[in-house]
């Protein structure tokens, strides 16, 4: 590159349908870049047309209408900083292991989205009763293992999440029009959920007076806590809180010294309020360095502990996080055999020399 800088590569998870996962640990800042945001697709991209930037609100409505892209910039905006995690990040490290796109954890990013809340375009159009969920459709479609004909990308959420004043249809990320490979013209963001609830491409809204069943609301996106029965199943929704360490790298030598320990921490439920490490397997901990924007309510937080090493030998160093509503990583992993939402603590092994 021109400005003389490293640039680490994407990870490829998979082509057709791509799926690239970001260079995580190599990423400082709280806002990524288009250029270092994952990819995750069902299908391949879609072929957008003169009309893509035109958005249907129908279904259990008082006023069906569409609005055009151009109009609903006129409207009252917000702009908020907003990590979209995908429910399947960390899935490599299930054990047992599971099947499904083998990310590690570089299935994250953040940026800011300027857009018009969702609640205000319901309110234009007026819910009936009987308005029990939204559901929203994107133009990407394909087929599934469980249905044989092409299916478009719909997803659902309650009215109570639908009409949060932060749920927004967004046509802006970092100030410019979002990258075709995110969504564009317009994508719908949810805040606290994971990634497969903000649907990309998004062409259609559609008020529905009873339950959405659609492939990736009761098949995909789906907790399975039993390996072969659908006992016990529940979706997947809100994050879980969870810390990552960016530097060092799991099993890298190190010199002896001191070094700045960094990572990363978030959660759908409430603000972190605490990382903690160990070096001792778990049996004590300290509290790190947290860097928050308080104005920033949805960001992930940054954190750092600065370490001198006892001696040579090989370490092991684990961090948790807890946040403001009393969540904490758990010791062990709520498996689940489509392996979403992994939020165990986080461990790594280094060896100092």
């Amino acid at each position: 590159m021109s400005d003389g800088r490293v640039r680490p590569y994407f990870t490829t998870r998979g082509l057709i349908p791509e799926n690239q996962e970001t260079p995580i640990h190599f990423l400082r800042g709280s806002i990524f870049d288009k250029g270092y945001w994952f990819l995750r697709n069902h299908f391949q991209y879609p072929d957008l047309t003169i009309n893509s930037g035109n958005l249907l609100i129908t279904g259990a409505v008082k006023k069906a209408f569409i609005i055009k892209l151009e109009q609903l910039k006129t409207l009252p905006s917000k702009t908020i900083t907003v990590p979209l995690i995908c429910a399947g990040n960390q899935r490599a490290e299930f054990r047992p292991k599971v099947y499904g796109e083998q990310w590690e954890e570089g299935a994250v990013s953040q940026g800011v989205w300027t857009g018009v809340p969702l609640k205000d375009l319901l309110g234009v159009s007026g819910l009936e009763e009987n308005a029990l969920e939204v559901v929203f459709t994107g133009a990407d479609r394909g087929t599934t293992p469980n249905v044989d004909e092409a299916v478009l990308y719909e997803r659902s959420l309650p009215m109570n999440k639908a009409l949060h004043p932060d749920t927004m249809v967004a046509y802006e990320y970092n100030g410019q029009p979002i990258p075709f490979k995110h969504g564009y013209p317009l994508r719908l963001i949810v805040p606290n959920w994971y990634g497969m609830a903000s649907v990309k491409w998004l062409q259609k809204i559609t008020v529905v007076a009873q339950p959405y069943e659609g492939p990736f609301q009761t098949d995909d996106y789906v907790y399975y806590p039993d390996p072969h029965t659908d006992e016990g199943k529940s979706p997947v929704t809100t994050i879980r809180v969870n810390s990552i360490i960016q530097q060092p790298l799991d099993h890298s030598i190190i010199d002896e010294g001191a070094h700045v320990i960094v990572g990363l921490a978030w959660s759908g439920e409430g603000q972190i309020e605490e990382v903690e490490i160990s070096f001792d397997k778990g049996n004590t901990w300290e509290a790190v360095t947290l860097a928050q924007d308080q104005t920033k309510r949805y960001a992930w937080t940054e954190w750092q502990y600065n370490w001198t090493t006892p001696g040579k030998g090989t370490f092991t160093i684990q961090t948790r996080a807890k946040d403001s509503d009393g969540n904490v990583q758990p010791e062990r992993e709520y498996w689940n055999r489509k392996g979403y939402g992994y939020n165990a603590i986080y461990r790594i092994n280094v060896k100092v020399e």
